[in-house]
């Protein structure tokens, strides 16, 4: 047994993590997710998906360690037969497995809300273009880069958001139905609730996506490299 503990404040969020690291693991990142205490007392879990870009959860959970990088799928495993306890063991930290920065924590200009059904229909059209465009690699480069909103707030604050950002939202399942229920290829984008917003933040190297179910982070083109390791 390792030192390496992850301990819920409520065990309800088990099954809740479970699900994200399950969904991370098919968006085609590395399959480590990283843990990291946020200055909010909350904890953080990041990975890394399949579009560049990074995705984020918070749950209210402790770590023995402020910081550690764990295979994903060994700890879905554990999470979803753990059953009533409160404390798993995280095995050894395998911190060479994550490569790059975090987003620092704050400094963030709020730039607006986008209604959540927007993006949903942007990842649409994106991942028809893909169907049409791309290979055995996935969408191209060219569309992955492709800026496909750009968010105005007050004075000159304004963000790009390419469509990398956009497919990873999508894939993480981060925007869902009032109900709670997934959206799938066969979902209405009326039935997304109208009022259902996407906070768009930025600073002056990231982009951030806030959604209900979790964040997505993307480097901004021609930005500053000033990160958090």
């Amino acid at each position: 047994m390792s030192q390496n503990r992850l301990t819920f404040s409520d065990i309800r969020s088990a099954p809740d993590i479970a699900a994200f690291l399950g969904t991370s693991l098919r968006a085609g990142g590395p399959g480590v997710v990283r843990i990291k205490e946020r200055p909010d007392g909350l904890l953080g879990l990041w990975v890394t998906t399949g579009f560049e870009a990074l995705a984020t959860r918070a749950t209210p959970a402790e770590i023995s360690s402020d910081d550690l990088v764990v295979d994903a799928q060994s700890l879905r495993e554990m999470l979803r037969s753990n059953g009533s306890e409160a404390s798993v063991d995280l095995g050894m930290s395998v911190a060479s497995a994550w490569t790059g920065a975090l987003p620092p924590d704050g400094g963030y200009i709020r730039i607006d809300d986008v209604p959540a059904r927007i993006m949903v229909q942007l990842a649409r059209d994106g991942a028809e273009v893909a169907r049409t465009e791309g290979g055995p690699k996935g969408p191209p480069a060219s569309l992955l880069d492709q800026s496909v909103l750009t968010v105005s707030g007050s004075g000159e604050a304004q963000l790009e958001i390419p469509m990398r950002a956009v497919f990873a939202l999508s894939a993480m399942g981060f925007v869902r139905l009032p109900s709670g229920d997934a959206i799938t290829e066969g979902t209405s984008v009326d039935e997304v609730a109208a009022d259902e917003p996407v906070r768009v933040s930025m600073t002056a190297s990231w982009g951030r996506l806030d959604a209900r179910y979790g964040s997505i982070y993307f480097r901004r083109p021609g930005g500053l490299t000033l990160s958090v390791v």
